[in-house]
């Protein structure tokens, strides 16, 4: 099944802590239907050094946040909207904005 968000794209919080708040998807986790988005749902883990030498203290990190809680900016509509495709002239099957009928990117979607 092709994707509907994908690594790279620029997408907006539909719902929590961080709603309405922009970012990148640095990361997409297939198999749990979540996603990892740059400055959102920050989280902070506090470490003991585990070996001499190794300092010991808190690391910041992006939790993933559920893929249905996120939509993809359209650069047309320029707001989170859903995600259709369509396939070209040449046969090339592409993401498509379902507002405004814009094509998201050029890249061709691998299916399956």
């Amino acid at each position: 099944m092709a994707a509907r968000v994908v690594k790279n794209d620029t997408v907006v919080v539909l719902t929590g802590r961080d709603k309405g708040k922009e970012g990148t998807v640095t990361k997409v986790l297939i198999a749990d239907n979540r996603v990892v988005v740059e400055n959102i749902n920050t989280r902070i883990r506090h470490v003991k050094a585990r070996q001499p030498g190794q300092p010991a203290g808190r690391i910041e990190f992006f939790a993933p946040v559920a893929i249905s809680n996120v939509a993809v900016v359209c650069q047309s509509c320029k707001r989170g909207v859903k995600v259709s495709f369509k396939l070209l002239a040449d046969g090339t099957k592409v993401r498509a904005c379902r507002k405004c009928g814009d094509v998201i990117e050029k890249k061709v979607v691998k299916d399956g």
